[in-house]
Parts: C-alpha cells; sequence; structure tokens
C-alpha cells in the first residue's frame, strides 16, 4: 500500500531511482538507454525537471517503490506547452495501483503549471504501460516503427497523447 506520494529529493531519492531503472535499462527496453545512469545522473535529471515539469516518487512503508517524471517535449518555443512524462516501478511493486497514484498527482502538477499535453513514449510491446496510459485517458497517436536497437533487436515506440 502506497504510503506517500511526493516531490523527488535528488540528495534522498536519486539512488533508489537509480536502483528502480536499472533492470529497465539493463534487462528490458522499456527503456532506449544502454546503460544504467548512476545516483549522481539521476539526481542532475532530478534536478533538471523536478522544479519546472515534476518528478515524484511513490513511498511504501518509507521506501521509495516507484517515480514519475515529465519534460520537456522538444525544445523549441511552440514545444513550451507540451511535455513527455515517464514512470518506472519496482518489479515487486506493480499491479498496486503506485503508477496510477504516481501519474494522477504529476498530471494534476501539470495541469496547475499550465501545460497543454502530456506525451508518452512506450517502447512495444508493453501492454502494461499501455493499459496504464489509456486508463488514465492518454490516447495513441502513432508509433515510430523499428526507431531504436536494443537486445539484438529493432523496437517500435508507440506514442500515446493526453490533452491536460
Amino acid at each position: 500500500m502506497i504510503t506517500a506520494v511526493r516531490p523527488a529529493d535528488p540528495a534522498r531519492d536519486a539512488a533508489d531511482c537509480a536502483a528502480i531503472y536499472a533492470p529497465y535499462v539493463t534487462d528490458h527496453w522499456a527503456s532506449f538507454e544502454i546503460e544504467a545512469p548512476d545516483a549522481a545522473e539521476m539526481a542532475r535529471r532530478m534536478a533538471l525537471y523536478g522544479p519546472t515539469h515534476g518528478w515524484l516518487v511513490a513511498q511504501c512503508d518509507g521506501q521509495v517503490v516507484g517515480y514519475a517524471y515529465a519534460s520537456p517535449h522538444r525544445e523549441r518555443a511552440a514545444y513550451a506547452g507540451s511535455c513527455d512524462v515517464a514512470i518506472y516501478i519496482a518489479q515487486a511493486f506493480h499491479g498496486r495501483g503506485i503508477g496510477r497514484a504516481l501519474y494522477d498527482a504529476l498530471l494534476q502538477g501539470l495541469r496547475e503549471r499550465g501545460y497543454h499535453a502530456a506525451f508518452a513514449g512506450i517502447a512495444l510491446p508493453n501492454p502494461g504501460s499501455i493499459a496504464l496510459h489509456e486508463a488514465l485517458g492518454f490516447t495513441p497517436v502513432g508509433i515510430y516503427r523499428e526507431v531504436g536497437w536494443k537486445h539484438h533487436e529493432w523496437r517500435d515506440v508507440g506514442w500515446w497523447q493526453l490533452l491536460l
């Protein structure tokens, strides 16, 4: 059971977030990174995106078990009202409502900050992530075919959009 969803603290949460993310990088195609970032890199990302877009962690009994964040969709000025979102949950905590709680809070924060649209890129296949995003109102907008090379195969990325 979730005991808290709160803003991430780079000094306090970076190592836990890096540990949650590492298997998605090394053992799965959900992330297109090839090497898992360490705590220092995760802290840098938190400090970069947290203040402008939001970076949240979920805790169960004091343990960080997942995180969600938003980041700029693209760099050009006309994209300023759009953002990308991502979420990662520790494997042992899948299916417990943590993703929904994190995204509910993150999306509300994006609305309050005045963002207009959120986009989620999902490496395919990933039925669990698709189900979560669609349950939250995201709709599919397209697929980049064979856009990333991961684990000796070309991978597609589907894109989902939510107007905030």
